[in-house]
């Protein structure tokens, strides 16, 4: 018996799991049998992790436990069959549209395939936006060299597409005084790690920093280089700047499989037909490793980690500049811990949360959660009160039990390239991700043909006006060009109509409420949508030619409107 199975036979004994049955497959270790828990079925897991091998595949069965939910969109018949491609993209998340944008740098046919009904529906827009420094990444790992690289790449990427990135910077403070006695050891592993420019700080410098940090503060370390930005405005950047340089966006498109021959990927199947690619690039976040099994490649296993965030008015966000964190040692350590951080709209965000969860889609929010984040973060800032949240999300990140990045062409499948396990800091990580994978691609296709550069390539992305940001001379100015930016729907984030019809008529149309939402902010304010919303349904409506009562929310049959009320001039 191989020396590394008898480890994880050894460490899966330590816990008592002795229903399973661990055996090797390729480089990786499959775990098989039964457990009585979620609780152990993610304990086998990682006790199988860090034993020298490629990858942990978890089939352990629970008995009770639903079987994995994953959301299909409706069959649209053959929209797509027989369309053929250099590349196809599967997921549309940060890191699928970051990867499309990249590889129309080149003269290439480029497709993303996304199976909700718009791009940053899961993950990428379900996360706190944090660009993370890059310390608490271990070492040597892919989290920790893409994080430091693609941290660095953002002040040019915002540039050229047009969101805001804030460099805030984060304070993490200290909760006991003797934790001081580590500071020098940080500031050594922030130096071997190439994190940018950390500071040592006392209680008092902390305290002139950040005037409301919480007075259980004993100091900290200041990173200069931590940013923030919307994720769903990164990743909405990402795809338009794809679809003006050549790409194409399908939406509603669930992958079902894979068509082989030999070692090779060569159609499609897809909820609208089979497709032909080159090359396919698995992006598919929380339900990657099933699209690896679909090639036969399933070297991996992801599992849910479940994040709850708390978001705070716009009128308490100037209480702090930084991100806010504390975090308690021993307490998770698959997790930064979370904290308070500013967002570049002016909320202050709350978490998030770390529970590992079975579904991958399981967006819910307890009780139990809130009072979480109330007790672990909201302190965190002596200014904010309970009262100041305004609403609350949650969002699933895709965790592998090896805790690191997937980035790398198959072993096995010569044309597929995996962009998986991408949880935090994937945010931070993306351009650099999106670089090399675009580049591993690239490798793969010359192989069989030339590939040459994009003439007609444009980083900039063309950007339509934001009546909040503009001075009053300019509104006049834009309002003068086009009435409909004079007329405010949403009152509480000042949004125009000009701004919501041009949001629907982008490169990656908005075609629902929640994708308008998401690239303008109409319904984001205190209220909530409770104003806006029935004017937001006409203007989607008429500019789809749609009646307001097949206006979704989000998915197909998500209707917001049940019947008419009032029909012919009387009450129904």
């Amino acid at each position: 018996m191989a020396k590394k199975l008898k480890s994880v036979i050894k460490e899966l004994r330590k816990f008592g799991l002795t229903g399973v049955c661990p055996r090797e497959w390729r480089s990786s270790i499959v775990l098989e049998g039964e457990v009585d828990s979620w609780q152990e079925y993610i304990a086998a897991g990682y006790a199988a992790a860090g034993k020298g091998y490629k990858g942990v595949v978890n089939d352990l069965r629970v008995p009770g436990l639903e079987p994995l939910k994953e959301y299909l969109p409706p069959g649209r018949g053959g929209a797509l069959a027989g369309k053929s491609y250099d590349v196809v993209i599967i997921g549309g998340g940060v890191i699928g549209c970051a990867v499309a944008r990249e590889l129309t740098r080149w003269d290439l046919r480029v497709a993303l395939l996304e199976k909700e009904d718009d791009v940053a529906k899961q993950t990428s827009s379900r996360n706190n936006g944090m660009i993370h420094p890059g310390l608490a990444a271990p070492t040597g790992s892919k989290k920790h060299s893409y994080n430091i690289r693609g941290n660095r790449m953002y002040t040019q990427v915002s540039q050229e597409l047009g969101f805001e990135f804030h460099r805030c910077g984060s304070v993490v403070m200290l909760e006991k005084s003797f934790y001081r006695l580590a500071l020098p050891y940080v500031r050594r592993k922030a130096l071997k790690k190439g994190v940018d420019g950390l500071e040592i700080l006392s209680r008092q410098e902390v305290s002139r920093r950040e005037p409301n940090a919480t007075d259980r503060q004993r100091g900290g370390i200041f990173l200069p280089s931590t940013g923030v930005v919307a994720p769903y405005m990164v990743t909405v950047a990402y795809a338009e700047n794809a679809v003006e340089n050549g790409a194409e966006v399908h939406l509603n498109t669930a992958v079902l499989g894979f068509e082989m021959e030999g070692d090779r990927i060569v159609g499609v199947r897809t909820n609208q037909g089979v497709l032909r690619a080159r090359v396919v690039i698995n992006a598919a976040g929380v339900w990657a490793d099933n699209i690896a099994g679909y090639a036969n490649d399933r070297f991996f296993s992801i599992h849910g980690r479940k994040g709850t965030i708390a978001i705070v008015d716009k009128a308490l966000g100037s209480t702090q500049s930084a991100v806010l964190a504390m975090p308690q040692l021993g307490v998770n350590t698959h997790t930064k811990g979370g904290g308070l951080n500013p967002t570049v709209e002016g909320n202050l965000l709350l978490g998030p949360t770390a529970i590992e969860v079975p579904q991958r889609e399981d967006w819910s929010t307890t009780a139990g959660e809130m009072e979480l984040l109330l007790s672990r973060h909201l302190s965190l800032n002596r200014r904010l009160r309970p009262r100041d949240i305004i609403t609350y999300f949650a969002g699933v990140r895709a965790c592998t039990f090896e805790e690191d990045f997937i980035i790398e062409p198959s072993e096995y499948v010569a044309n597929l390239v995996h962009a998986a396990g991408i949880q935090s800091p994937g945010l931070a990580s993306a351009p650099a991700i999106a670089e090399d994978v675009a580049a591993m691609t690239v490798e793969i296709l010359k192989k069989t043909r030339e590939v040459k550069r994009n003439p007609a390539f444009n980083p900039v992305r063309r950007l339509t006006p934001q009546l909040a940001k503009l001075s009053l001379a300019e509104r006049a100015e834009v309002i003068r060009k086009n009435p409909a930016y004079g007329k405010i729907v949403c009152r509480c984030e000042v949004i125009s109509e000009g701004e919501i019809v041009a949001a629907i008529h982008s490169p990656v149309p908005a075609a629902t409420v929640d994708a308008v939402k998401r690239r303008v902010r109409a319904g984001m304010g205190r209220c909530q949508g409770g104003f806006c919303t029935p004017a937001l349904l006409e203007i989607v409506a008429r500019e789809t030619s749609r009646s307001p009562g097949d206006v979704t929310k989000g998915r197909p049959g998500s209707r917001m409107l049940a019947e008419e009320t009032k029909a012919g001039g009387k009450t129904g």
